[in-house]
Parts: structure tokens; sequence; C-alpha cells
């Protein structure tokens, strides 16, 4: 997993990508707060979001 992080950064640098990195960001935080609400007490208040 370390590895794809790491082959993901050399690419940013290499194609000078970084404005993407906000995007990655958002997107892995997103997924972690679906997965984290899945089975939790705290997914009635995240589908308000929706």
């Amino acid at each position: 997993m370390f590895e794809t992080f790491k082959d993901l950064f050399k690419f940013l640098g290499r194609h000078k990508k970084w404005w993407l990195l906000p995007i990655l960001v958002f997107l892995i935080l997103f997924g972690a707060l679906i997965i984290y609400a899945q089975g939790t007490a705290v997914a009635p208040f995240v589908y308000t979001f929706f």
C-alpha cells in the first residue's frame, strides 16, 4: 500500500501535477468517512449530507 503512495508522489513530482493532490486527499478522506460510517452510530448524520 505504501508503495502505491510512493509511486503516486513520484508521478505527481515528475509530471508537475501537484494540483491533483487536493483532489486525491479529498477523495481519500471522503472514502474513509463512508467506510467509517457504515457500521457506527454516525451513519444517520452522514446520510443527511446526501
